[in-house]
This record gives structure tokens, C-alpha cells and sequence, in this order.
């Protein structure tokens, strides 16, 4: 009903430049959700030639656990193929993917992925969940990883899975029985 609450009655309309930016948003958190869907098929692949450009020239890859840090195209690609080499066959699957876009500056962003794998690890079949905590620079005109930080919520064989699960030592990808990195790593979780 005109008049009633709504001013004039008339819709109104963003101007083109708030229009553009908002395009521009919607593209660019597109183009990072491609980039996650590339890297996670390409790595699944064991295809390095592919996932270098993925990540910034600087870029860097690393688990909370402190076992993998590279810094670095060819680090990180040497870091790979050392992870392949463990690693017969991966299926991995991501899940939701939460980004945001810097208010500030138009080629930075941030993301937290959810994750899980089946691989076999060692001639073992294990699974896992996983989160990775991101930072994306825009470089040379494309989104790139600049950090990706990998955090586990378990890793397990899968034999184990279902008695491991309850349990805080839900690492076991390295053959002893470790603390995994969430949900207990979360300053908010309430668990036990």
C-alpha cells in the first residue's frame, strides 16, 4: 500500500557503483570457491603442475600440528610429492565454505573450509576430517592461496574409527596416537 511506512512507495535503486561492487563481491567469492574446488580435484590428481599456480608465488602451506610448513611454489610442491609418497589414493570432499571478503582491501580475503578424505595412507585406509583456516591474495589478477593453515578434527583408520572417534587421540596418521587439533583447539567448544 503506497504511503504506508514505505516513503513514496517507490523501490529504490542502487546506484551502478553500488551495483558494481556488489558484482564484484559476488564474483570474487565465486572465483575463491573455485579455487578450493581446483585445488581439491588437482590434488586428488596428484596433478603439481596444476596446484602450484594455486598458491601466491609466496604462499604457504602448513598443519597445526607443525608437521607441514612450506613456504613457496616449489616448497610446497616438494612438500606433496613427500605426502604422496604416503599416500597411495585420496578422495577428498569439501563441505561448507565460509568466506570473507577484506572491507578494505579489494585483493585480500579470508576462509574457513570444512573437509574430510578417505585415503590410503601407507597401505592403510584411514579417514579424516579436516578444516582449513585461509587467507587468499588476488595476484597477478587471480585468487591464490597465500596461507593455508590445515587443522584436524581426526585421522583414523579405519578399523579404529568407530572406537577412536570419542577419544582425544583422534591423530593417528603417524602411527602413535595423538591429541587432534579441534574441536578441543576452539577457544568457544564447551566439551569435555
Amino acid at each position: 500500500m503506497p504511503g504506508a511506512g514505505h516513503g513514496t512507495g517507490f523501490l529504490q535503486v542502487a546506484s551502478v557503483s553500488d551495483l558494481a561492487a556488489r558484482i564484484q563481491a559476488i564474483e570474487d567469492r565465486l572465483a575463491i570457491a573455485q579455487l578450493q574446488a581446483r585445488y581439491t580435484i588437482l590434488i586428488d590428481n596428484q596433478d603439481l603442475t596444476a596446484v602450484a599456480p594455486l598458491f601466491a608465488r609466496e604462499g604457504r602451506f602448513r598443519s597445526a600440528d607443525g608437521v607441514m610448513d612450506a613456504q613457496g611454489r616449489a616448497a610446497i610442491c616438494d612438500q606433496y610429492r613427500g605426502r604422496f609418497a604416503a599416500l597411495r589414493f585420496g578422495f577428498h570432499v569439501t563441505h561448507d565454505h565460509w568466506i570473507t571478503l577484506d572491507p578494505v582491501d579489494p585483493d585480500a580475503a579470508t576462509g574457513i573450509v570444512s573437509s574430510h578424505a578417505e585415503v590410503v595412507r601407507n597401505g592403510e585406509p584411514m579417514v579424516t576430517g579436516m578444516r582449513y583456516h585461509d587467507v587468499y591474495r588476488r595476484e597477478d589478477g587471480a585468487w591464490r592461496f597465500a596461507d593455508r593453515l590445515l587443522h584436524f578434527f581426526y585421522y583414523l583408520p579405519v578399523a579404529d574409527y568407530a572406537a577412536a572417534l570419542p577419544t582425544r587421540e583422534r591423530m593417528r596418521a603417524y602411527g602413535d596416537a595423538r591429541p587432534a587439533d579441534l574441536p578441543e583447539g576452539i577457544g568457544t567448544w564447551c566439551g569435555e
